[in-house]
């Protein structure tokens, strides 16, 4: 198995479009929840999400691409572009068929369904648009910015709910460790706050009703949590061949050395009670990586703010690192970003991977209130510096997908 290292990043999220502004408001634990601007929410249960303000697609593609592609994609083609810069890929020395994209999305395009739904009840099937289907399916973002990019080889889109992003991470590593490419895009893209997707998770009771303080709504592991805060944005990583990286002079933040995954089996929108799954799935991460539980220092955790999930992965926590647990830094960002759901394991490993690059562990804002199911070290409220040598991100998806990815720091 060839070894695998991180040497770029970007993002498009709620607080900031990309990595320097995200990874400072993090750290001041500012907030990037509010009334939903982009349609009127008044008569919806929940009224808030994290939206992405202030994204300008023309800063990376033509007028026409941006005619022909939804915002999810043009989320997945800024975070890319952003990384292959940021890595600094000279795409002219690839080649195209040793470099792919992976890049999950939960659920495309639900604001040009709506959109074309109501052009068809309308005025009729003949006036829907050409380019309906090609523009809202999932697998349209890593297909488009590969071609944008010129990159020709392994390129699908994994589209497991909240774990898409973070299975897009965990297959662009296994492609090039078994050696079918060099060089990687992976990662997720999601921006679903459209009223039949938020009405649909009302329905399910699963989002937030604190509409009238949404700064304060997403609060993972607090007692008084009553749901996520739904969001949009990408987080895409440039992986390679540790080798490949070598001869070109990349600088490497970390490396990716280990990616469990399994399914709970159990449910279609609830985690196991037991927590096996996601246990099992931090197990043969930590198994492949080599890495005893008492040698991790930070998780970012899936920690949506909803009453099963926070509670079900704590007891998976305890279940994998036993004596360890109450020792190891867990923090959830979804406390200030919401759940960006296909592109929430996308953006936190990045996150992970920031943390160990600087030394300083992202909090868990708006944890006021202890609950006894969630007794680990959430990094209250405040960032905290400390190395981090071995970060695990944790990713658990409605139809009980769990992603565990480990990152260890690059010591060459």
């Amino acid at each position: 198995m060839r070894r695998v290292v991180v040497t770029g990043l970007g993002v498009v999220t709620p607080v900031g479009n990309d990595v320097p502004a995200m990874w400072k408001a993090l750290l001041d634990g500012r907030n990037g929840v509010g009334r939903i601007s982009s349609f009127d929410a008044g008569g919806f249960d929940s009224q808030i999400a994290a939206e992405v303000k202030g994204f300008d697609p023309a800063q990376y593609l033509s007028p026409k691409e941006i005619k022909r592609t939804e915002r999810f994609v043009q989320f997945a083609i800024a975070s890319a572009k952003q990384a292959v810069a940021d890595a600094g890929i000279r795409l002219e020395q690839e080649d195209p068929f040793r470099c792919g994209v992976i890049i999950g999305s939960g659920m495309g395009s639900m604001h040009l369904i709506e959109e074309q739904h109501n052009v068809f009840l309308s005025k009729g099937p003949k006036k829907l648009t050409p380019f309906m289907i090609p523009m809202l399916i999932c697998n349209m973002a890593p297909g488009h910015v590969a071609m944008s990019l010129g990159f020709k080889g392994p390129n699908f889109c994994t589209t497991t709910a909240c774990a898409s992003g973070a299975h897009g991470v965990g297959e662009a590593f296994r492609a090039i460790q078994r050696g079918a490419a060099d060089l990687m895009l992976g990662g997720g893209t999601e921006s679903c706050i459209s009223p039949m997707a938020v009405g649909g998770f009302c329905a399910l009771m699963a989002l937030s009703r604190h509409n009238d303080d949404p700064a304060r709504a997403s609060r993972p592991f607090d007692k008084e949590r009553d749901g996520f805060v739904i969001g949009e944005g990408a987080g895409v990583m440039a992986l390679e061949e540790l080798e490949h990286a070598k001869r070109r002079g990349a600088k490497v933040y970390a490396e990716v050395v280990g990616y469990g995954t399994t399914a709970d089996a159990f449910h279609m929108t609830a985690p196991d009670p037991e927590g096996a799954g996601a246990a099992k799935a931090m197990a043969l991460a930590l198994e492949e990586a080599r890495v005893r539980p008492d040698e991790v220092s930070y998780i970012n955790a899936h920690g949506t703010s909803t009453e099963l999930n926070d509670k079900i992965e704590t007891l998976a926590i305890k279940q994998t690192f036993r004596d360890a647990a109450t020792r190891v830094a867990v923090s959830s960002t979804k406390s200030m970003m919401g759940h960006l759901i296909g592109a929430a394991g996308g953006v936190e490993a990045v996150i992970s991977v920031l943390a160990m690059t600087h030394g300083v562990m992202p909090p868990t804002i708006n944890y006021e209130h202890a609950d006894p199911a969630c007794d680990l070290d959430y990094i209250p409220n405040q960032a905290r510096q400390a190395p981090v040598e071995i970060a695990l991100s944790n990713s658990l998806g409605f139809g009980g997908h769990n992603v565990t990815l480990v990152f260890r720091a690059f010591r060459g």
